[in-house]
């Protein structure tokens, strides 16, 4: 087992929502775990380990609590753990005997209603099918009790029940039950329906490879694969693992991994990513990493450790189901006792059936279940676009957000740099200016640097090159056939005292010196984006009020874009320390709770990342730096992707405030009723399980209907 990471479990039967939060909140109680999260959509659990202790006996202990806590639910091991089990939940348990039994308790009842046998007391009937219907959950709830848990929807639903009984209500008592259980099945059956419609949007996970060794392809698991082995992929298959083509063509489809319908041709020698789907062709394909560290595994890892990283709403709901339902119970308690000792003309009775209803009501499911559903739809979707969000809480955060902070190069503009104009001193040539600079922009990997020896075109005789030096924020320094050669901005000729020729063009302006005197300038231009304005126009639609860029181009290349796209501030000429210090300010300014997003290429620009609001990594398709270090990875370098986040992010804001409101609408309305004596446990059953139904349902929503601004 890796020691290192994160561990997945699979939590089969999950379908109790108050169940997966008493199992977090008693794994994380355990020694040797530093934090464990469940994810009730996925109904898996993620535990951090302590690495000093144990492991193995750790997960031991952890499986028997979980059983104490829930019987029905079997923790499977990370490397049996599937995303979904389409038959887990209520239906998985309700077998052929459950189902006889219940049916049994169904007939028992309606011969309780009918009852031709006079003689025999009609409560006795009433009893048999009530503990037919509902022994179960009787059951559960006297085994709670003994542990502590006295107000989970099985103690409520049975103190009700039986309460009932007590004031001879037989017929409501036992009708109450059945529509639970039935309201149940139903709310089993639409959460397992969430689960797999979310899941169904992140299908990607590559069920086999095609191992090719010693011209025999075998069908093996994706994790048996090695590094430098060849695997086979046919039409319609999914590439099960990163690598390089080395024979066949072929149109991928990426829309999994970027969300982007139009395919790409693949070829001998292009980089593939798994996940993606061959449409058309046979490709042999040599692989570059192992499974698990695949862009798959890596997709798949972050969207499912998401729910660990809950959002605002998540941990109130939590905190405040803890109060709100030992709160309606003491509210019933007093409402049973208080009325019939101060009002004179108060039965007992009456007033105890209220408190029944009251207690009915009190169980917060709807908002338990539905709140992490609907931001884990929010994730599932955005996913689906291309678009992944490490947690509920960035997602929540994205309607906070009224300043967005972009890096210039490969952000705003196309990142692809080429020579316009090479304007050599009077006793230089072209070429012999080209050919200096080509040389001392041969060890740089920078876009810049590329841009130069592609205009070059010829090899480079790295043996001419000496005391080669970076010069942070100026340029580079080095001895080319024994000539010190400068090459970087204005302010390297400056700091070397060489007298220049300023340029004063439109892109980044590289001067040369060499041995003291001034060379000459090559301008280099970048283009801006041609969805930029669009994507910028949409931004401030949705809400934001400041876009600002940070930039370690030229003052005058930065304005230029600046001006073309109207950014409301520009800060150019930028050391890294320089951009951090900027986000700094940006962010003690910032009022009333509002957010700041840095969006940038997610390698050069980390530091600043990291210390933003929500970090965003542009055109990160295949960079694990950039995965690991944003907040949000956008899988393409389309700025378009960062409204369709908003839309999503304000979709699914609305969705989960429509199941707050509809939900503690709903129960307020009937508890109400209920201590005025107008509404009956029929209406409270509605209130709890109806409710609960529906808001599942609406949570659904953001799966198919697309946001729209």
């Amino acid at each position: 087992m890796n020691k290192n990471t994160k561990t997945n479990f699979y939590l089969d039967g999950l379908s109790c929502a108050h169940c997966a939060a008493t199992i977090e909140e008693k794994v994380n109680e355990m020694q040797g775990i530093k934090e464990a999260a469940v994810n009730f959509a996925t109904s898996t659990l993620t535990v951090e380990f302590d690495l000093n202790k144990d492991q193995e006996s750790i997960i031991g202990e952890m499986k028997k609590k979980i059983v104490s806590i829930e019987p029905e639910v079997t923790v499977k091991d990370p490397n049996n753990q599937e995303l979904l089990s389409s038959s887990s939940g209520f239906w998985q348990h309700m077998n052929k005997e459950q189902l006889l039994v219940l049916g049994s308790g169904i007939a028992v009842f309606a011969l309780a209603l009918w009852n031709p046998f006079s003689f025999i007391p009609s409560w006795i009937f009433y009893l048999i099918s009530y503990f037919l219907i509902g022994g179960d959950i009787v059951l559960k709830a006297f085994r709670n009790l003994l542990r502590g848990e006295m107000f989970d929807e099985n103690f409520l639903m049975t103190i009700a029940t039986l309460g009932a009984f007590a004031i001879r209500e037989f017929p409501e008592a036992i009708a109450v039950m059945l529509f639970y259980k039935v309201g149940e099945f139903f709310q089993d059956m639409a959460v397992n329906h969430s689960r797999k419609s979310i899941t169904d949007l992140m299908d990607i996970r590559p069920d086999f490879a095609r191992l090719i060794k010693d011209q025999v392809t075998t069908t093996v698991p994706p994790s048996d694969v090695q590094i430098g082995d060849l695997i086979l992929v046919q039409p319609g298959e999914k590439i099960p693992l990163d690598g390089v083509v080395v024979n066949g063509e072929a149109h991928i489809d990426t829309s999994a991994l970027t969300g982007e319908s139009l395919p790409r041709k693949i070829q001998p020698g292009d980089h593939i990513l798994s996940g993606c789907l061959n449409q058309n062709g046979v490709l042999e394909i040599q692989v570059t990493k192992l499974f698990e560290e695949s862009t798959v595994s890596k997709i798949l890892e972050l969207v499912q450790n998401a729910a660990s990283k809950k959002a605002t709403t998540e941990n109130f709901i939590t905190s405040f189901a803890r109060y709100y339902t030992p709160a309606v119970v003491l509210t019933a308690i007093l409402l049973a006792i208080l009325p019939p000792l101060f009002l004179p003309d108060a039965i007992f009775a009456d007033w105890l059936y209220r408190a029944l209803v009251f207690l009915v009501i009190s169980c917060p499911c709807a908002l338990v279940i539905s709140i992490p559903l609907g931001f884990f739809g929010g994730i599932g979707r955005a996913s689906q676009s291309g678009i992944l969000i490490k947690g509920g809480n960035y997602l929540e955060a994205l309607n906070q957000v009224d300043t967005i902070v972009f890096d210039k190069t490969g952000t705003l503009t196309q990142g692809v740099f080429r020579v316009n104009q090479i304007l050599p001193a009077a006793t230089f040539s072209e070429e012999t200016l080209l050919s200096y600079a080509a040389q001392i922009e041969s060890y740089s990997n920078h876009p810049i640097a590329s841009s130069i020896l592609h205009a070059y075109g010829e090899e480079i005789d790295n043996t001419k090159i000496k005391d080669y030096k970076e010069i942070p924020g100026q340029g580079l320094q080095a001895l080319i056939d024994g000539q010190l050669v400068l090459a970087g901005n204005d302010k390297l000729m400056v700091e070397n005292k060489i007298s220049y020729e300023p340029i004063d063009l439109i892109g980044t302006v590289i001067y040369l010196g060499i041995d003291g005197s001034y060379a000459g300038a090559i301008v280099i231009s970048d283009e801006i984006k041609d969805e930029a304005q669009t994507a910028l126009q949409q931004l401030r639609q949705l809400g934001i009020k400041k876009a600002v860029m940070l930039t370690g181009d030229h003052r005058m290349v930065a304005k230029n874009v600046g001006q073309a796209l109207r950014i409301d501030e520009v800060y150019s000429e930028l050391l890294p320390q320089d951009k951090v210090r900027i986000m700094e300010e940006l962010e003690g300014k910032q009022t009333n709770h509002k957010k700041i997003m840095f969006v940038g290429d997610g390698i050069n620009d980390a530091p600043v990342l990291a210390g933003a609001d929500i970090g965003v990594a542009m055109g990160a398709l295949g960079s694990d730096a950039a995965i690991e270090a944003a907040d949000m990875v956008l899988m393409t370098d389309e700025l378009s992707k960062l409204p369709e986040a908003f839309k999503i992010a304000k979709k699914t804001r609305n969705i989960i405030f429509q199941n707050i409101t509809f939900a503690l609408g709903v129960k307020a309305i009937v508890l109400l009723l209920g201590a005025f004596g107008i509404a009956s446990m029929w209406s409270a059953i509605f209130a709890d399980v109806g409710v609960s139904l529906l808001s599942i349902l609406n949570a659904l929503r953001i799966l198919y209907k697309y946001p729209s601004s």
